[in-house]
């Protein structure tokens, strides 16, 4: 079931970056499946066959048009001259079936970024039931004009937080596939700190901006106390958005924080490598 739940994912990706490529319009969609069979065919040739690599043009093609994953409503939007429910007979198939080499769907999906050059990358984590099994997909993504593209995931067999070791792999793993040189930096929510993982980030001098809790303690070295991170930004106005100028450690590790006063007594604070400066921008795009 998890098999055929990573591949519904996966094809849930497809549909969101493929429209930045091959806008779907209310035309003719042949002329984009046969572009769309190339793009497969010269990066996926001599791992699949060519009808394989036409079934999922065809399928992805579905997907934008009906926007959903329901089985029954992309057989029905196929653009092929089969009964629907022939195709609906291939997904079900395909599905069950054939194994997605889940770093080849990524490399895929990374050559077909509408942007060359650093990425902003995002992680993030979904949890749900599906009758007694627990879902939970902990994901990466790459930031472009407001949207993340899922690029790499894991099936935590758990409920819950990620732990350290969980991120590092992920973003090793992205790092094998892609390089180090192509991270920008790396954002994140309050559920993502600890200190072997800000260790990690901070000894591979990879930049990252992340919310850290409100009644976080760090330790400032220049006054030689401890206080909650909240502190160093309760004079603030509201939502005026402050570095503070001197290094802190947080978790045993040294860092940068950023923040401003929310409303209702909530703060934004962000935790950084380096450029504090930058951090507010860098968070709204995640």
């Amino acid at each position: 079931m998890l098999n055929n739940l990573v591949k519904t994912l996966v094809f849930s990706i497809y549909r969101r970056i493929i429209p930045f490529i091959f806008p779907m319009k209310k035309t003719n969609v042949s002329p984009k499946i046969s572009k769309l069979v190339s793009v497969l065919d010269s990066r996926y040739r001599g791992k699949l066959n060519y009808a394989r690599i036409k079934f999922i043009a065809m399928f992805i093609n579905s997907l934008c048009k009906v926007q959903t994953v329901n089985f029954e409503k992309l057989a029905n939007a196929f653009d092929s001259n089969s009964k629907t429910s022939s195709s609906l007979r291939r997904i079900q198939r395909f599905i069950s079936g054939f194994i997605l080499e889940s770093d080849l769907i990524a490399k895929l999906i990374f050559s077909l970024l509408p942007h060359e050059g650093k990425y902003t990358l995002s992680i993030d984590r979904t949890n749900w039931k599906f009758g007694q099994v627990n879902i939970n997909i902990f994901m990466l993504g790459v930031v472009y004009k407001g949207v993340a593209f899922p690029l790499l995931f894991s099936m935590l067999d758990k409920r819950g937080n990620s732990n350290s070791k969980e991120r590092i792999d992920l973003l090793n793993r992205y790092i094998k596939l892609f390089g180090k040189d192509t991270i920008e930096c790396l954002v994140a929510d309050r559920e993502f700190i600890g200190e072997q993982w800000l260790k990690y980030l901070n000894d591979e001098k990879i930049r990252y901006y992340i919310r850290i809790r409100n009644n976080f303690k760090v330790y400032l070295p220049d006054k030689n106390k401890t206080v909650k991170a909240f502190w160093l930004f309760d004079s603030n106005k509201v939502n005026e958005f402050i570095f503070y100028r001197k290094i802190v450690r947080l978790n045993g590790q040294l860092c940068y924080l950023s923040g401003s006063k929310l409303l209702k007594g909530e703060y934004l604070i962000l935790v950084s490598f380096n450029k504090p400066e930058q951090a507010d921008f860098y968070y709204k795009q995640r």
